[in-house]
């Protein structure tokens, strides 16, 4: 890794870095949540939900003695809730290893449930100046595409990670640069090779594309559930919780059971997931409810999914 290309690209991350709150701290209680909110959710998602989350838990303590329910209904619209569960495990474990004090040393961050090795490298090179990488799906595809390979190991994407970084002499603004190149000019599609700062140290630069990697296809599977709409003008709306593993885990639904036979009428609601299409048939229930639950009359303080909040509105359900 030549210094003509690090200064190159740290200059430029210096000059076009766009301008977000998390890089204006190295608190690392502020540096992991958005981290681990910036995992599979967009940049302007994270945005919105960002400041407050400080509001409602403005130290690890907070978090910690906070209950389950809270931290869901806090992290609701943001999705992938288990990173909530991990979130709420891990504040409980620095509470009760570190006095409320977040590890600083790498190791130490990565003993924290839900934080993997990029996650770990972020946050020590981000707040205590270690040279630790991170190995994002952005970073990835940039380290490929310099050394104009399309396959190649994660031990090997290491290793040239971790050399990148040696060499840059200023670890914090060298990842934060490689993450920002990825996400703003060495896209997956038409990557903007004019625009890009080391361009000339880049082996595959103007044909990226033979150099990407290709992801493998996951087809999306469809799913069809009835889900049992019990409500009453007095008491609410009947709600029961999701198990701890699979699709909503902890969240709290209206009764969900899995149709074997299609109906012949659409769906209230189509709501989409990474690997599921979930087909929502929100049918009005008479009688009293069955099983584990209870009523709530109001829904702002408990966390549902947002596909059951789009099936109610469009039932015209508001407890």
């Amino acid at each position: 890794m030549s210094s003509s290309r690090c200064r190159a690209l740290t200059d430029w991350y210096g000059h076009q870095a766009r301008d977000l709150p998390w890089r204006h701290t190295t608190d690392p209680y502020h540096i992991w949540i958005s981290e681990i909110m910036l995992q599979q959710t967009q940049v302007a998602t994270v945005l919105g939900r960002y400041h407050g989350w400080f509001k409602r838990f403005p130290d690890i303590k907070t978090l910690a003695s906070a209950s389950l329910d809270d931290v869901l209904k806090a992290w609701e619209g943001l999705g992938y809730y288990r990173r909530a569960r991990f979130i709420h495990t891990a504040a409980k474990q620095v509470v009760r290893e570190h006095d409320g004090i977040f590890p600083r040393s790498f190791d130490g961050i990565l003993k924290l449930p839900g934080i993997g090795r990029s996650t770990a490298g972020a946050i020590a090179s981000f707040c205590f100046g270690q040279t630790t990488p991170v190995l994002d799906g952005n970073v990835k595809r940039v380290l490929q595409r310099w050394h104009g390979t399309s396959d190649t190991t994660d031990k090997r994407l290491w290793l040239w990670a971790q050399e990148a970084i040696d060499a840059s002499h200023s670890p914090a603004d060298w990842n934060q640069a490689m993450m920002e190149l990825g996400a703003t000019v060495c896209a997956p599609k038409n990557p903007a090779c004019t625009a890009c700062p080391v361009s000339t140290y880049c082996a595959s630069a103007f044909w990226p594309e033979t150099a990407a990697g290709k992801k493998k296809h996951v087809p999306v599977r469809d799913v069809h559930w009835l889900v049992a709409l019990h409500t009453c003008p007095k008491r609410g709306i009947w709600l029961t919780r999701r198990p701890d593993k699979g699709i909503w885990a902890g969240l709290w639904t209206p009764p969900i059971t899995e149709l074997e036979q299609l109906p012949e009428h659409a769906p209230c609601h189509i709501h989409t997931l990474t690997h599921r299409r979930l087909h929502l048939y929100g049918v009005r229930q008479t009688g009293e409810p069955e099983g584990k639950g209870q009523w709530f009359d109001a829904l702002d303080t408990v966390a549902l999914p947002t596909g059951i909040h789009r099936l109610l509105q469009k039932r015209d359900i508001n407890p």
